[in-house]
């Protein structure tokens, strides 16, 4: 609780914002003002009269949050806090692939870093990533999706579309695997599966659901089922359990759990909050092309 006070007591000296990221630990979570998806929160920050923005996440998150809030200082407490998935490519493998493929467009995920994000044409989210697709391209157009190869593979069974593929992926969601699914439906044969999009195909071919975070939290409120199992990483179900005390989840796979967003405490959000640390920047010129593509994706235009 000290902690806690301390935190609070800072945030309001500092005029600060605490974004956490659905997968963080649940006492990070229950510090925040905000808890959300990556794309998100860093619209809410945008929209926020807060002068300094702690992102609890990881580091792309905090980028796109100072991308789209350039005038804030954003704050990450562990920079190490990193994501394996968007590390997976650089701006210049990106740029590589770009002149193999002259004649295609370029979709990113928002699961990747400035400097890729700033050499593509358009973003999404695996929230509207098949309203994007449907919506931002002619249907003749050759389109290049990085970086995960499992969210390309399930826009293509929804759009009918085929990708030029980068071979990344999450290793937090590639743990959850089909004898997962089949052992929790098993164990549990009331419960709704619901599982995101990072899983690979044989994950979401099992699911009665495939959703991105925030819509999984938005179909549960609203579902009158009262059991759920979870595919996702397993920070979320915190969150869930909060919003409906009266249902129960269980995680598809309790493997599922990322290392880089545990890294986050109460202590590293104390000390960002005192000496003003970790402060994310980008490149004015990389911060200036990767806000044209995410904002062509929020702005709904191709």
């Amino acid at each position: 609780m000290e902690l806690v006070e301390k935190i609070n007591r800072l945030k309001k000296e500092r005029n600060a914002v605490i974004l956490a990221h659905n997968y963080q630990l649940p006492e990070i979570q229950d510090i925040a003002d905000y808890v959300g998806d990556s794309l998100g929160l860093s619209l809410q920050a945008s929209q926020t009269p807060a002068d300094v923005i702690v992102f609890c996440g990881v580091y792309f998150m905090a980028e796109t949050a100072k991308i789209l809030s350039p005038d804030k200082t954003v704050l990450i407490p562990d920079p190490k806090a990193g994501c394996p998935m968007a590390d997976m490519m650089t701006a210049e493998e990106i740029r590589k692939l770009k002149a193999q493929h002259p004649e295609a467009k370029v979709l990113c995920y928002v699961n990747t870093t400035a400097g890729v994000k700033a050499e593509c044409d358009v973003c999404c989210t695996s929230g509207n990533a098949e309203r994007i697709v449907r919506e931002a391209f002619q249907k003749d157009d050759e389109i290049i999706f990085v970086p995960d190869q499992y969210l390309a593979h399930y826009l293509s069974t929804l759009t009918g579309r085929n990708f030029i593929v980068w071979k990344g992926y999450c290793p937090s969601h590639v743990k959850i695997l089909p004898e997962d699914i089949a052992k929790k439906r098993k164990r549990y044969p009331l419960a709704e599966v619901i599982v995101h999009p990072e899983c690979p195909p044989g994950v979401t071919s099992a699911a009665d659901q495939v959703l991105s975070t925030e819509g999984m939290c938005n179909y549960i409120q609203a579902s009158e089922a009262g059991e759920f199992i979870i595919g996702t990483e397993t920070g979320i179900l915190h969150r869930m359990q909060k919003e409906n005390p009266g249902k129960i989840f269980y995680p598809a796979s309790e493997r599922a759990t990322c290392p880089n967003m545990k890294r986050t405490t109460l202590e590293k959000v104390l000390w960002s909050l005192e000496e003003m640390g970790f402060e994310v920047t980008v490149p004015q010129d990389t911060m200036n092309r990767a806000r044209t593509c995410l904002r062509r994706m929020i702005e709904k235009k191709p």
